[in-house]
C-alpha cells in the first residue's frame, strides 16, 4: 500500500511539474525573443502561486494563526483555478497555433513583390555591351507586422495565443469568483411523493448544501445565504452538510448568522465529510446552539411524514459514521419519509430503508468545469433529480466553494423542494 502510495504521488508531482513547466514555456519563454527578466519573473510569479497555495493548505490543517491562513487562501485558492483554465486554454490555443501560422504565411507571400522577368537571350551577333539595361525593381516592406519571416512570425503567433489565452482565464476565473461572491441563486423543484397525505401538498423544504464557511467565505457570505433562505418562507430547512472548513473557536463568529433561520417546522442539520475534519462534534453543539437541530442518525416525525438523518461516512473513522437502522428500523414504512445524507453515494442504503425522497449536496456540481466529468465517476447523481427504485434523489449544488471561491458551469444555489401529494 505504502509503495502504491509513493507511486501516485510521484505521478501527481510530474504532471503538476510538466503541466507548470508547459504553462511557463507558452506564457513566458515562447513570448520573448531570448532570456531576461520577463522569463524570470514568471518563473518567480508560478513558483509563488504555488507557494502561496501550499502555505494556504498547510496553515488551514495546523495550529497556525487564522488571520494568517485568511491572508494566504485567497491568492493562493484563486491561482489553482487561474492554473487550472490557463492550462485548458493553452491547449486549446495548441490548435490555434497551426491555422494562424498558414494564415500569416500566406499574408507575407501575397505581400512579396513577384519575381523579376527573365532575361530574354541575346541575339546573335549583337555584343554583350548592346544588351538592354535591367530594370531597376521597387523596394517592398513586409506588411505583417513583424510576422512575415520565420522567427519574427512564431514570436507573433506565440504572443497571440499566450495573450488570448490569459486573458480568457483570467476572465472565466473573474466571473466564476464573482458568481460565488454575490450569493447563490434560489431553484425551485417539485417532487411527487406517493404517500404524501393530501394535506401536505405544497410544503416547502429549503435545501442548502456545502456552505464552506473558512478562510475565504465568512459571516458576510453566511448573511446572504441565511437572508436568501428565509426570504422563500420555507416550511423547513435543511442544512445537509459541509457546513465549515475551520474550527468553532475560528469560525463560531461566521456561522453566528444561522441562528437568524426562519422556518414554520424549523431548521435541521446533518453532518458532511469536511465536519469531521474541523471538529464534527463542536460543530454539531454550536449548531444546536444557534437553534438548528441536529439528526444524528435521528429521526423526527412531522405532521404528514418522517424526516430522516444521518451522518456521513466520513465519520466513520470517528466511530460516528451513518447508521441507517438506528435511524430508520422501526419507522412506520406506510408515511412518507424524507431523509437528509450529505453524500449521494448513500442511496442505496436509502432505497434498502424505503426512503421516500433523500436530499444530499456534497458534489458541488463539479464546481470548476470539467470537474463535473470526475464529480460523475463518483457519484451516481451529481446534480438534479433522480429517481433509484421506489426512491428519489435531489443533490444541490451546493452554495458555497471549497479552495478556490469559483464555479465555472456549476453555479451554486439554495433549492426549494416542494413536495407534491398525488392524491391533490
Amino acid at each position: 500500500m505504502a509503495i502504491v502510495f509513493v507511486l501516485v504521488a510521484l505521478l501527481v508531482l510530474a504532471v503538476l511539474v510538466t503541466g507548470n513547466w508547459y504553462v511557463w514555456r507558452r506564457l513566458f519563454r515562447d513570448t520573448t525573443a531570448g532570456p531576461g527578466p520577463v522569463r524570470r519573473v514568471g518563473a518567480a510569479v508560478i513558483a509563488g502561486g504555488w507557494l502561496l497555495f501550499i502555505g494556504a493548505m498547510v496553515t488551514s490543517r495546523t495550529e497556525a494563526p487564522f488571520t494568517l491562513t485568511r491572508v494566504l487562501a485567497w491568492p493562493g485558492y484563486l491561482w489553482l483555478a487561474l492554473t487550472l483554465y490557463l492550462l485548458l486554454a493553452l491547449l486549446v490555443g495548441e490548435l490555434v497555433r497551426p491555422v494562424l501560422r498558414r494564415v500569416l504565411e500566406r499574408r507575407a507571400r501575397a505581400s512579396s513583390p513577384a519575381p523579376a522577368p527573365a532575361r530574354e537571350p541575346i541575339p546573335a551577333g549583337r555584343a554583350e555591351s548592346e544588351s538592354p539595361e535591367p530594370a531597376e525593381e521597387p523596394e517592398t516592406t513586409d506588411t505583417t507586422a513583424g510576422a512575415g519571416d520565420g522567427p519574427s512570425r512564431r514570436l507573433f503567433v506565440s504572443r497571440v495565443v499566450a495573450g488570448t489565452a490569459a486573458a480568457a482565464a483570467v476572465g472565466t476565473v473573474g466571473y466564476g469568483t464573482y458568481g460565488v461572491l454575490r450569493g447563490p441563486k434560489v431553484k425551485r423543484v417539485t417532487v411527487p411523493l406517493a404517500k404524501l397525505p393530501r394535506a401536505a401538498h405544497g410544503y416547502r423544504i429549503a435545501v442548502v448544501s456545502d456552505i464552506h464557511l473558512g478562510p475565504v467565505l465568512g459571516r458576510g457570505f453566511a448573511q446572504k445565504v441565511v437572508d436568501t433562505i428565509n426570504s422563500t418562507q420555507p416550511d423547513l430547512i435543511a442544512v445537509v452538510g459541509d457546513l465549515v472548513d475551520g474550527s468553532v473557536k475560528d469560525l463560531g463568529p461566521a456561522a453566528a448568522p444561522l441562528a437568524q433561520l426562519r422556518a414554520r417546522h424549523g431548521s435541521f442539520f446533518v453532518t458532511g465529510n469536511h465536519e469531521y475534519f474541523s471538529g464534527a462534534e463542536q460543530w454539531v453543539e454550536e449548531v444546536r446552539r444557534l437553534g438548528l437541530n441536529p439528526l444524528e442518525n435521528a429521526r423526527t416525525e412531522l405532521p404528514h411524514f418522517d424526516l430522516a438523518g444521518v451522518n456521513d461516512v466520513a465519520g466513520e473513522d470517528e466511530g460516528q459514521g451513518p447508521d441507517f437502522a438506528r435511524a430508520l428500523g422501526d419507522r412506520d414504512r406506510a408515511r412518507a419519509c424524507v431523509l437528509l445524507a450529505h453524500q449521494p453515494v448513500q442511496i442505496h442504503d436509502a432505497v434498502d430503508h424505503g426512503v421516500d425522497l433523500q436530499l444530499s449536496g456534497h458534489t458541488h456540481g463539479g464546481q470548476l468545469w470539467p470537474g463535473n466529468l470526475i464529480a460523475r465517476g463518483a457519484n451516481p447523481t451529481v446534480a438534479g433529480l433522480d429517481r433509484y427504485g421506489d426512491t428519489q434523489l435531489y443533490v444541490s449544488r451546493g452554495a458555497g466553494a471549497w479552495g478556490p471561491p469559483t464555479r465555472v458551469g456549476a453555479p451554486s444555489d439554495i433549492t426549494v423542494i416542494e413536495l407534491a401529494s398525488r392524491q391533490a
